[in-house]
């Protein structure tokens, strides 16, 4: 049987608090390194054809390449901080993305991994309002992966919840380098290939379709905390 299509879209916050006590520095390093942890988990699955892209978001939102990239040809293309939080658009952008061409009956479920360390300072509400306008935006698997100790905040708790849609599932947190190389690393392979396996495989047409409905069956995607007597809150 033909592999299908599973598209990844890292959403990263490029804006000017990530350059605060190296954040930034720690996001590329971590997503860099996953690459290969992402490409060796697609290897081991034939059934799916992974593709993968970012968008970094800070006074805008911009694609970081080519929408329909191989994990094989991905390349993760440093990005440098400063300016506002325009989380809104890109969701706005993944939304208009999740569309045909570039999605097709074949195609499963997409994830979404929003990488951030606080609130957003554009339109958040309508952003998200236009992904989940879009039946593949509702289908995606959407997680977050957040930084740092004002992202552990209450009202930036709420954006969360909102973006992941989903009760059974909570962000990931880091609150040092070492921590977020580990979720990064964790969201690239574990969720990947939890996603992709055949048994996370749904029906072809998506309209409808909950994305409760099969998150559900994947215990592990409950969010993790990486814990230890030695971890050091440093951000």
């Amino acid at each position: 049987m033909a592999s299908r299509p599973l598209h990844f879209i890292w959403l990263a916050d490029g804006s000017g608090s990530m350059r605060v006590e190296g954040k930034i520095q720690a996001l590329n390093h971590a997503i860099r390194e996953a690459i290969p942890h992402m490409r060796a988990a697609a290897q081991d699955n034939p059934h799916a054809a992974v593709f993968v892209n970012a968008i970094r978001f800070a006074d805008e939102a911009r694609w970081m390449g080519e929408k329909l990239t191989p994990v094989s040809e991905f390349r993760w293309q440093d990005i440098e901080a400063g300016g506002a939080t325009a989380m809104g658009e890109a969701l706005a952008m993944v939304g208009e993305a999740l569309q045909p061409p570039l999605m097709t009956d074949r195609a499963l479920p997409p994830v979404l991994a929003l990488v951030t360390d606080g609130l957003p300072t554009d339109d958040f509400q309508a952003g998200l309002n236009h992904l989940l306008s879009k039946p593949w935006g509702r289908q995606a698997l959407r997680i977050v992966v957040a930084i740092g100790e004002d992202s552990a905040s209450n009202e930036a708790q709420e954006i969360f919840r909102a973006f992941m849609g989903n009760d059974a599932l909570r962000p990931f947190h880091a609150n040092n380098p070492e921590a977020l190389a580990e979720q990064i690393r964790w969201v690239a392979t574990v969720v990947l290939q939890s996603v992709s396996s055949p048994a996370g495989q749904t029906p072809d047409q998506v309209a409808g379709i909950s994305a409760a409905g099969w998150t559900a069956s994947l215990p592990l995607l409950t969010g993790m905390h990486a814990a230890g007597p030695d971890e050091a809150d440093v951000w």
